[in-house]
């Protein structure tokens, strides 16, 4: 698998590099004849060259984009946290519109989204849900997520037609196998209870929901969607597993760069990045000052222009930061 993996991840390199070769053949058969003397064919061959320079100059700029290191996470599985943030039942409702459009934007895609555990609001809006979405490339195009996300708009509630702004928060952990994090069982508080519905009350007479305290680092994960008590308690490790990942990553990045949580990517879930303008049907990203006037459509899983846009800004500073560090890429 691995090595299907790398040579996945090299074949845009190779791609690239034999249509470099091509065009440059093409370029110095067309500077030939050129230099032929002939002048109504000498205009044709400049032309020729001048569109065969610029198609070359472009993949030199992909390549070297290319060559400078990706990610090592963008290939992962994540998992998703959204919760309702300020402003009561209609965060809540904007935090279940959230996962909704996350949901329609993995189908898509063809990924797969399986919610690990949910808490939902009398009028149908969710405090939390966490799930995991599987499939190629998951996590590169969910990682600009993680984030506050804002909703400017008039609840159904409100009677005055005055516009309200809510808020909800998002976090994309890349998926953490067991070979990544070692959780000694020493270090694992497991509780049992049954599980309970809306207002608290018990919904089965087993004790089927697990909630693990992970000792060292005070991270608690609840899980009680299942029936049976062992697969609340694999998906609560997978949820743990992810979480610890996650934090050892952001450790990880801050001892390279203390500016890294400025920079696209860094994962600081406090930093507003986002609003939807319901009256104007604006999203505007404000880590780009990006703005798209196709709230509708986002809403219903259209992301892909706001994703580019954020991945173009990584791309770009990859490469910035390979040249100001002096490195060649690799």
């Amino acid at each position: 698998f691995i090595e299907w993996r790398a040579l996945a991840e090299l074949q845009p390199l190779v791609d690239n590099f034999r249509e470099h070769v091509r065009l440059s053949a093409e370029l110095a058969e067309a500077r030939d004849v050129a230099g032929s003397g002939d002048a109504e064919m000498k205009a044709l061959a400049d032309d020729e060259a001048r569109g065969l320079a610029a198609r070359i100059a472009a993949i030199e700029e992909t390549v070297r984009l290319l060559l400078v290191p990706r990610d090592p996470n963008d290939e992962r599985d994540v998992v998703l946290e959204i919760r309702a943030g300020t402003g009561g039942d209609e965060a809540a409702l904007f935090a279940a519109e959230l996962f909704r459009m996350y949901s329609r934007f993995a189908e898509r895609k063809g990924w797969k989204v399986d919610v690990l555990s949910s808490s939902e609001t009398g009028v149908g809006g969710l405090k939390e849900v966490i799930a995991t979405v599987e499939g190629k490339g998951v996590y590169g195009r969910f990682k600009h997520e993680s984030g506050v996300h804002r909703v400017q708009r008039v609840p159904r509630t409100e009677a005055s037609g005055r516009i309200h702004t809510s808020t909800a928060t998002v976090a994309v952990l890349p998926e953490a196998e067991e070979v990544d994090i070692t959780i000694e069982a020493k270090d694992i508080r497991i509780d049992t209870c049954c599980s309970s519905g809306p207002g608290g009350q018990s919904v089965n007479t087993t004790y089927s929901a697990v909630r693990l305290t992970h000792l060292p680092t005070g991270i608690v994960v609840s899980q009680q969607d299942e029936k049976s008590q062992i697969k609340n308690r694999q998906k609560a490790m997978k949820v743990l597993r992810s979480r610890l990942y996650d934090m050892e990553v952001r450790k990880q990045h801050d001892a390279i760069a203390k500016e890294r949580r400025g920079q696209v990517g860094s994962g600081d879930r406090s930093e507003k990045i986002r609003t939807y303008n319901f009256k104007e049907s604006r999203v505007t990203d404000h880590r780009i000052n990006f703005t798209m006037h196709q709230l509708e459509n986002a809403l219903d899983g259209d992301l892909d222009g706001l994703i580019d846009q954020m991945a173009a800004r990584e791309e770009s500073d990859r490469l910035k930061q390979a040249t100001d560090a002096g490195e060649e890429p690799r």
